[in-house]
């Protein structure tokens, strides 16, 4: 009896047209979808994994995505989200170019005006353990980027005043945030509400959220900092596994190790192989598939 063959999907979301760019060049036999709402998704795969990648173009705004991630969670089914893009930088030490994956996320506008101030309260949703611990795995070998790994502030605006009340708001209520942008609040939100879905924010820094906003965007620091986050997207995926039961999936993170002539050789106690089990290590021919 034939085991029927899955196709695991990973969902990669983006808010501006550059930084659907930067993920779309990876991903192979590009197909778009249309919702019966008329969201629109192009869907691949990423070579040499067994993922399925859907990438949408949302639009800014966190409300905007965490409605929209919804609709795209009970359609495609997804195992895990990704939201991948720029933002502006937060802290002295992260420099433009360099990659945020968010540790966790901040929603800042949440609190009570009272007459003594704005008492902030706090809302904080976790990035995936999973997808976390993949992504310092794979930046362990990616010399050309620079990774943090750190929480994440999503707010409704464009900082471009590092003077400013909202700057002093967020440095004085959220002063371990590495980096700002507007809609990764609302994706996890959505991932944890529908089905508690593996889901990280992963965003190139493209300003320094200052004054010298329009200048570093005019210098094409956009372009690199979606380049960048999409790099690093790519290897979490190619470490991070579909889950047991979807198709190629495996009880650790490494593949096979390769040799020079296409064989792969699986090392260990034993392995699990479409219900049977194999004892010692074995050796078999590779077919280029991850």
């Amino acid at each position: 009896m034939s085991v029927p063959e899955t196709q695991p999907t990973v969902l990669v979301l983006t808010a501006l047209p550059l930084e659907y760019a930067a993920i779309r060049v990876h991903v192979e036999g590009r197909r778009e979808l249309v919702h019966p709402d008329g969201t629109r998704v192009e869907k691949g795969q990423l070579p040499s994994t067994s993922w399925h990648v859907a990438i949408a173009e949302l639009g800014m705004g966190a409300e905007r995505a965490a409605s929209l991630t919804t609709q795209l969670i009970n359609w495609l089914h997804p195992e895990a989200v990704l939201f991948v893009g720029v933002a502006g930088g937060l802290k002295d030490d992260v420099g433009i170019g360099d990659v945020v994956v968010g540790t966790q996320v901040y929603e800042i506008h949440g609190g009570k005006q009272t007459p003594e101030g704005f008492l902030v309260r706090p809302k904080a949703l976790p990035g995936s353990h999973a997808l976390e611990q993949a992504a310092r795995s794979a930046v362990r070998d990616m010399p050309e980027v620079r990774a943090h790994f750190m929480p994440i502030a999503t707010g409704d605006v464009v900082l471009a005043d590092a003077e400013s009340e909202i700057a002093r708001f967020i440095r004085g209520s959220y002063n371990d945030a590495g980096a700002i942008e507007m809609e990764g609040s609302g994706t996890l939100q959505a991932a944890h509400l529908n089905g508690q879905l593996n889901a990280l924010v992963i965003r190139g820094i493209s300003d320094r959220a200052d004054a010298g906003k329009s200048r570093a965007d005019a210098s094409g620091s956009q372009e690199l900092a979606a380049k960048q986050a999409a790099a690093v997207t790519v290897a979490v995926l190619r470490k991070h596994r579909p889950r047991k039961g979807s198709s190629a999936s495996s009880d650790s993170e490494e593949g096979p190790h390769r040799h020079g002539d296409g064989a792969a050789t699986y090392g260990g106690d034993h392995i699990d192989f479409r219900g049977g089990t194999f004892y010692g290590p074995v050796t078999g021919k590779g077919n280029g598939r991850g």
